[in-house]
C-alpha cells in the first residue's frame, strides 16, 4: 500500500475538512474561520480565509458540482453561511437556522439542492433555497430527538437523512420537501415518506453517544459508531418490518469519531486511537480486520502487550523509560473526520482524515 500523503497545516485542532471535486482546494474549520488552502506542488498553501462567524466553526462542507461551501458554528452565532464562488472570491449568504443552541454538524445532500444542520437544540435544520424570496429557509426535524444531534449523513436519494445524537440513538428521517425533491421510490426504509417520518430508530447497547453515521453506497444499510467503542450495522427489511439484521461489533479500542463505507462489505473508522481501522462483513456478521497503518494486524492486543514488555525491560536495564512523546501513528492526536477522497463506483480508492493535531492526511485503501 502506498504511503499516506501528510499535510501538517498548523498546530491547532481541525474541527472538520472538505475538498473541492478537483482536489485543488481544501477547506478546514479552524476556530471561528474557514481557511481555504490551494494545492501548490505537493503541498497545500493558505489562500483565503472565510470570516463571517462570531464563534467557533464546528463543521464545513463543499458541494462537489456547484462548489458552494456551507459552514456552521456554535454558541451566540448559531447560524450557517452558504459561500458562493464568484470571480471576486466567495460571497457569504446568511442562513437563519432558527435554533437556540449551537449548530454542530453540516452536510450537503447529494442533489445539492439542500443541506442538513445538526444542533444542540434537539433539532435538525433542513435548509433549501426558496427562489421566490431569493434566500435559504429551513424546516426542522425534531421528534423524537431528545438530545444534541452530533452527526448527520445523507442517503443517496437526498431524501432520507440519518442522524446520531447524544441520547444514544441513531435515527433515519425523511426530509422530503415538496417542490424541491422528486418523489422517492419505495425502498427498504419506507414507501410513503412525508417530512419528519421516522424510518428507523436504533439504540446503542450501552447508551453511548453516537459520534458518526453513514449509509452504505446502495443506501440499504446504515452504520453508526458510538462512544462505547462499538460500531453497529443495521440492515432494514422493509416498511414497518423489523430489521433483517442489527450487528454490533464491540472492540477493545478507543471510541471512533468518524466512519465511511468502502463498498458494501467494508467500513473504515477512526477516532481516539489516532489511526484508521478496517471492518469487513455483511448481513451475516462483521469483524475488525486490521489497521491501515500496519497491515496484517487484526487487533492491537499483541502489539500493546509487546510495547508494555519493552517498557518494563527498559526500566529494568536503565532504571527509567525514555521520554517517548511521539506516537507511532501518522496522526498525533484524535482523528475527528474521515471523508472519501477518490472513488471508483461504490469503492473508495483514497480517503482523507483530519484531527486535533492540525494534520490532513490522504490515505490509499
Amino acid at each position: 500500500m502506498a504511503a499516506p500523503e501528510v499535510h501538517h497545516l498548523f498546530h491547532h485542532p481541525i474541527a472538520d475538512h472538505a475538498f473541492t471535486a478537483d482536489h485543488k482546494t481544501l477547506a478546514v474549520a479552524r476556530e471561528n474561520t474557514v481557511e481555504l488552502y490551494g494545492k501548490v506542488g505537493n503541498a497545500f498553501k493558505l489562500q483565503d480565509e472565510l470570516k463571517a462567524h462570531d464563534k467557533t466553526v464546528t463543521s464545513v462542507d463543499i458541494a462537489p458540482n456547484s462548489g458552494r461551501i456551507v459552514s456552521c458554528s456554535q454558541v451566540t452565532d448559531r447560524n450557517a453561511f452558504v459561500w458562493e464562488p464568484t470571480p471576486e472570491g466567495y460571497k457569504p449568504t446568511l442562513v437563519l437556522l432558527r435554533i437556540n443552541r449551537a449548530a454542530t454538524f453540516v452536510r450537503w445532500a447529494p442533489s445539492e439542492t439542500k443541506f442538513a444542520v445538526g444542533s444542540g437544540d434537539r433539532a435538525i435544520a433542513v435548509c433549501y433555497f426558496e427562489d421566490e424570496n431569493n434566500w435559504w429557509v429551513s424546516k426542522h426535524l425534531k421528534k423524537p430527538i431528545r438530545s444534541t444531534v452530533t452527526t448527520v449523513a445523507w442517503h443517496p436519494n437526498s431524501v432520507l437523512l440519518a442522524a446520531g445524537s447524544a441520547d444514544a440513538h441513531a435515527r433515519v428521517f425523511s426530509s422530503f420537501i415538496k417542490g424541491v425533491d422528486p418523489k422517492p421510490a419505495p425502498g427498504v426504509w419506507g414507501e410513503r415518506l412525508p417530512f419528519n417520518t421516522v424510518c428507523g430508530e436504533y439504540l446503542n447497547n450501552s447508551a453511548g453517544w453516537v459520534h458518526s453515521v453513514a449509509f452504505s453506497p446502495s443506501g440499504d444499510a446504515l452504520a453508526f459508531a458510538a462512544h462505547d467503542s462499538s460500531i453497529t450495522v443495521v440492515y432494514p427489511s422493509g416498511p414497518d418490518q423489523p430489521p433483517k439484521a442489527i450487528i454490533s461489533i464491540n472492540t477493545q479500542l478507543l471510541p471512533f469519531m468518524s466512519l465511511i463505507w468502502n463498498g458494501e462489505a467494508e467500513i473504515i473508522a477512526a477516532g481516539y486511537d489516532c489511526e484508521a481501522f478496517r471492518f469487513k462483513g455483511g448481513a451475516q456478521g462483521w469483524q475488525l480486520s486490521g489497521t491501515l497503518e500496519s497491515k496484517g494486524r487484526p487487533g492491537l492486543g499483541d502489539a500493546r502487550e509487546e510495547s508494555a514488555l519493552n517498557m518494563f525491560r527498559q526500566m529494568d536495564l536503565k532504571g527509567k523509560v525514555k521520554d517517548d512523546t511521539q506516537l507511532k501513528t501518522v496522526h498525533q492526536n484524535t482523528i475527528t473526520t474521515l471523508r472519501a477522497y477518490e472513488t471508483s463506483g461504490e469503492s473508495v480508492s483514497k480517503f482523507s482524515t483530519s484531527g486535533v493535531d492540525g494534520r490532513v492526511v490522504i490515505w490509499h485503501t
